[in-house]
């Protein structure tokens, strides 16, 4: 029995080119520094060093501490003098990226088909970024990030897909079993790892990244609307 959903985000329930959007986000943030006095150079490089250690977290604290840690450590001024200006950036200019990404009303329509099962629906897009960013994402696809009983950001995570404990925190937050979840997503590397613990998966091949070029048909899989038919036939 299924007690909890999950969905990735980007390329998911957000069409978008990864490549894209992270020269895009770059650019955008460094722009954004630039005007307030910081060498653009530096914050994207100390940026990229503190996603890096977020992505190999193990869990010995929370992606938000440990991205700190090693921003303040190779740019210098603390997370309390730095820090709003990348708030600034959430609220005012992350915005720009927008138009890099696509629109499908059938990604709204997979969550409230999940929803309609009465079960946990959860973003579970990689917690890299803060929940302003990750709420603000989910609206660009169109969702209500209320719609979801949890989204997995750098404040409330210690891990990063695809490293199974990102998975296995999801479920201990509902006290449920993986096998009693199902995990959506369109990367069969970071989303589909989660078959590894047991959880139920979805293949979204809308925006497919399969980079070890693995036999998708191994996975449940298909496009945007298939995927709400299947979320609506669902037996739970």
């Amino acid at each position: 029995m299924l007690k909890a959903i999950l969905f990735d985000l980007d390329g998911t329930l957000l069409p978008s080119d990864q490549d894209e959007f992270t020269a895009k986000y770059f650019e955008v943030l460094a722009k954004h520094h630039a005007r307030r006095g910081n060498d653009p150079k530096r914050i994207v490089d100390c940026v990229w060093k503190g996603t890096v250690a977020m992505l190999k977290n193990k869990g010995e604290d929370t992606n938000e501490n440990v991205f700190w840690r090693v921003f303040e450590q190779e740019f210098g001024p603390s997370k309390a003098e730095i820090k709003p200006i990348f708030d600034e950036f959430y609220a005012n200019g992350f915005d720009e990226i927008k138009s890099l990404c696509g629109f499908t009303e059938k990604a709204n329509m997979a969550v409230k088909a999940a929803k309609a099962h009465g079960v946990p629906v959860v973003l579970a897009t990689n917690p890299i970024f803060p929940i302003e960013a990750q709420a603000k994402r989910a609206e660009w696809a169109g969702v209500n990030p209320d719609d979801f009983a949890f989204i997995t950001s750098y404040e409330n995570s210690r891990y990063c897909k695809p490293r199974p404990e990102y998975y296995i925190d999801i479920a201990n937050e509902f006290g449920v079993n993986p096998e009693e979840c199902l995990m959506i997503g369109n990367d069969t590397s970071d989303d589909m790892t989660a078959a590894k613990i047991g959880m139920q998966v979805f293949l979204i091949t809308d925006c497919l990244i399969n980079k070890p070029d693995l036999d998708i048909s191994v996975f449940p899989h298909g496009d945007a609307g298939e995927l709400v038919e299947f979320l609506k036939a669902l037996k739970l």
